[in-house]
């Protein structure tokens, strides 16, 4: 199954992450289809790009969402 997760980046104690498209089966940090957006939750406004069109794109061939892209999708 296609999934829409984040994958970590950054360093210790400074986390920052990409929003990615991936195969549920692989790791974390591993081997994605496709960048989608960022997070950074670190910065004083959380900062968060994501590309809509692209989203709604892999929502409708079946990718399934993360219950915390869900979350931050929905700011």
């Amino acid at each position: 199954m296609t999934m829409i997760r984040m994958a970590r980046m950054g360093r210790k104690k400074k986390p920052f992450y990409r929003i990615v498209v991936t195969d549920s089966r692989k790791r974390r940090d591993s081997g994605w289809i496709e960048t989608i957006g960022h997070y950074n939750p670190v910065s004083a406004n959380k900062d968060l790009t994501l590309d809509e069109e692209r989203l709604n794109y892999w929502l409708g061939v079946g990718a399934q969402m993360s219950p915390t892209i869900k979350r931050l999708a929905k700011r």
